[in-house]
């Protein structure tokens, strides 16, 4: 799967690598280049089983009509290694896979997106994040360091005049580099990709 998605991401760098139309234009009257957003995942808090205790707050600025940058601020926490996909994984959730407690972690990212034919992207997210590792009384017994990674192609729909907007994307996800884990979440860990496919759902509002 993996192979797969960066055969198309690639085939889709060569084919637009000569100059296209920009998705947005300084001629336009509702060119805004600041934007504040997250994502729809968030409503993942409202699930009855293993709530991901998760936020992400996005602060984007666009270069120019066809180049953006953006910090994003996230946490949350999970039991089961980031190897092991919800959406496809039926040992996401299983006793078996489970870590001896769970994992807090704190995020503070850049990421660059790159439109190619009018609302079609390429994106880079590339995230250092804090680690509190947790026994099953939610008690700390360790800390660690990540740089979480993320590759995205997807789709930028203008919404109400451009006020808002929402990104659909596929991506690539995982862990560029890691700290050793303490026993017990090394061993499960260890068993799991560091890579991912990750469908992402974007959304925000233009100013």
């Amino acid at each position: 799967m993996k192979k797969k998605i960066s055969s198309i991401v690639f085939a889709l760098l060569l084919a637009f690598s000569f100059q296209v139309s920009a998705q947005y234009s300084k001629q336009d009257t509702t060119y805004k280049k600041l934007f504040v957003g997250s994502t729809l995942f968030l409503l993942g808090n409202f699930s009855p089983t293993n709530p991901p205790g998760f936020a992400q707050l996005n602060l984007g600025y666009r270069i120019t009509g066809r180049d953006v940058i953006s910090l994003e601020l996230i946490t949350w926490k999970h039991a089961w290694p980031l190897g092991i996909n919800p959406f496809y994984n039926k040992a996401y959730g299983t006793p078996e896979e489970k870590f001896p407690g769970y994992i807090r972690e704190f995020g503070f990212g850049i990421a660059y997106q790159r439109y190619l034919w009018k609302g079609l992207y390429l994106a880079v997210h590339v995230m250092p994040m804090r680690q509190i590792f947790k026994n099953e009384n939610g008690d700390k017994i360790d800390t660690g360091f990540i740089i979480f990674n993320t590759n995205r192609i997807g789709y930028h729909v203008k919404l109400f005049k451009d006020k808002f907007f929402i990104e659909p994307s596929l991506g690539i996800a995982g862990r560029a580099y890691h700290t050793e884990m303490p026993n017990g979440f090394k061993e499960k860990d260890d068993k799991w990709p560091k890579y991912t496919p990750e469908p992402g759902l974007h959304i925000g509002f233009n100013f």
